[in-house]
């Protein structure tokens, strides 16, 4: 039997804020005493879960202190946009897409800025980020390729997916510049808008 949509909301607010609780520990330890004297299994007691249960939410020590969680949009947005919908207009599908994976990455606003001063203090794991980033864009692209399929695209997979990865960022920006009032996702069209304005110039 499907759950109903309340439970669903539910569960993944509680499966989101165990993952905030996780990196929460993990930039708290890291932060007090180095990348290299901090475990997977220290991170877990201090966030109240097994060892087990920490890989449910991070392949890595370094992925928790990042907050590089396994973003995972929603099946019904995959097939929705890989099949050419939910609107049939490449523009507004794509918005549609960024605020999903938003949705999917958001979490408590001070995690980045601890983010930035662990980068600065142990360099190393910008090489993690970096394989992060190119993961899922991989996923992205996937996406898009089997859209084009049913709907041609204007233009080449990857392009397409990078798009999207630049709109997510300009969005959080954004967000950032007002003191993160609201959603991030609600500064999607204002973003998706200011790129077109650019590209009509």
């Amino acid at each position: 039997m499907t759950p109903p949509v309340g439970d669903l909301g539910l569960r993944e607010r509680k499966k989101r804020a165990r993952a905030d609780a996780i990196v929460e520990a993990a930039q708290r330890l890291v932060l007090a005493r180095g990348l290299d004297a901090v475990t997977v299994e220290e991170i877990a007691e201090a966030a109240q879960i097994s060892p087990r249960t920490f890989f449910n939410y991070f392949e890595s020590k370094d992925d928790a202190v990042l907050g590089q969680g396994s973003f995972e949009l929603s099946p019904e947005v995959r097939e929705a946009f890989a099949a050419g919908g939910p609107t049939g207009r490449l523009a507004a599908d794509v918005e549609m897409l960024v605020r999903s994976m938003l949705d999917a990455l958001s979490g408590p606003d001070h995690q980045g800025e601890q983010v930035l001063e662990i980068l600065q203090a142990d360099p190393r794991l910008l090489g993690r980020h970096f394989a992060w980033f190119e993961r899922h864009k991989t996923q992205v692209v996937a996406l898009f390729e089997r859209r084009h399929e049913s709907a041609p695209l204007p233009a080449d997979p990857e392009m397409c997916a990078m798009v999207v990865f630049v709109l997510a960022r300009a969005a959080m920006d954004d967000w950032g510049r007002t003191d993160r009032q609201g959603d991030v996702g609600d500064h999607v069209p204002r973003v998706v808008a200011q790129l077109a304005a650019i590209l009509a110039a």
